[in-house]
């Protein structure tokens, strides 16, 4: 019997990916990160309980906060906006636990509720986009390179996520009424992040600067607040609509304007997810999770990756992740971390 070890929230998706797994025939134990003082661990007690699995505990609290909470806050006092869970995709659920689950419970395969598809093509492990293109978690995916993808499943990839949901209530799931999980899972509702930020580092009164002109348009409480693109929350009256369109950390300067469209992007920290055999190519690319595919032409360099796009793109944001499709079949190709 082969020992599939499943990172379990207890959320939905994590619960029903380790029951599946179970109906397979698998010998299933889950494996839970406990990453904060208030985390998922009690859900994922429930879960197991209900699943008749084995559930570890890992304690990972220091290195969540020394890689996760505190690249986040370095970040916005970077001016910056980061990308929490992607790296915490790389250094937590496939980098500690991923290694737990194979070097010391012996794991076949580590399997976790995310909606992507994997597929051996030609020697080398690739991620395909899931049946549910609603769902589609590529974007966050990008930093798997082919150790953890040649371990790792996705059962629910061929699944849409009403069918996920419809499981949990036929089963009895704990999970089965729980709401989608927040994006930053050390946020907790009702707290914000702009409010987080704010307990975090205080209120600093900076000024917005028109970026054309140089002239000042008003005051605000702090640059790590904002982000790049961002219209709402700026409170200026004008007679066009206002974005932010750079931030100055050293200066506490947020620069406001209308044009927030550019064609060229610079990805560093890149991450390749197979061997490419042209350095240069036109492929899709992402700036940001929820935005449409973009055409672009990619060049990849030693240390960073050339984007230019077929057409200017809105708010393109330092510190967040640009990703990599091919255009024939939009699976991943790796990605970097955006640097203006």
């Amino acid at each position: 019997m082969k020992k599939a070890v499943v990172a379990l929230s207890g959320g939905v998706d994590s619960s029903v990916t380790a029951l599946l797994l179970k109906q397979k025939g698998f010998e299933v134990i889950g494996l839970t990160g406990k990453m904060v003082e208030s985390d998922v661990t009690d859900n994922a007690k429930r879960a197991a309980d209900k699943l008749g699995i084995n559930l570890e505990i890992l304690d990972v609290r220091d290195l969540f906060r020394k890689n996760i909470i505190d690249y986040f806050e370095k970040s916005y006092l970077a001016g910056e906006t980061p990308n929490p869970c992607i790296m915490c995709n790389q250094d937590i659920k496939w980098g500690i636990l991923f290694d737990y689950a194979v070097e010391k419970l012996n794991a076949d395969v580590f399997a976790t509720g995310h909606y992507a598809d994997i597929r051996l093509d030609n020697g080398f492990y690739k991620l395909y986009p899931a049946k549910d293109v609603r769902k589609d978690q590529l974007y966050f995916l990008y930093r798997l390179g082919q150790k953890q993808l040649s371990k790792t499943i996705f059962p629910l990839y061929e699944y849409e996520k009403q069918q996920i949901k419809d499981i949990a209530v036929k089963n009895d799931l704990p999970s089965k009424d729980s709401k989608e999980s927040q994006d930053i899972c050390f946020i907790q509702k009702p707290c914000t992040t702009k409010k987080y930020l704010i307990e975090k580092f205080g209120e600093r009164k900076g000024d917005f600067v028109d970026i054309n002109s140089g002239k000042k348009l008003g005051v605000h409480n702090g640059f790590y607040q904002y982000t790049i693109g961002q219209r709402k929350g700026i409170g200026i009256s004008a007679p066009l609509p206002l974005y932010v369109v750079k931030i100055d950390a050293g200066k506490n300067i947020v620069y406001l304007g209308q044009d927030i469209r550019q064609t060229k992007v610079i990805l560093k920290n890149i991450n390749l997810t197979y061997p490419l055999e042209k350095k240069e190519f036109e492929a899709y690319v992402k700036i940001r999770y929820n935005m449409d595919f973009k055409k672009a032409c990619c060049k990849v360099f030693d240390d960073y990756i050339e984007i230019e796009f077929f057409e200017p793109v809105n708010s393109v944001t330092n510190g967040q992740s640009g990703v990599i499709y091919d255009l024939s079949d939009k699976h991943l190709i790796g990605g970097g971390i955006i640097s203006l």
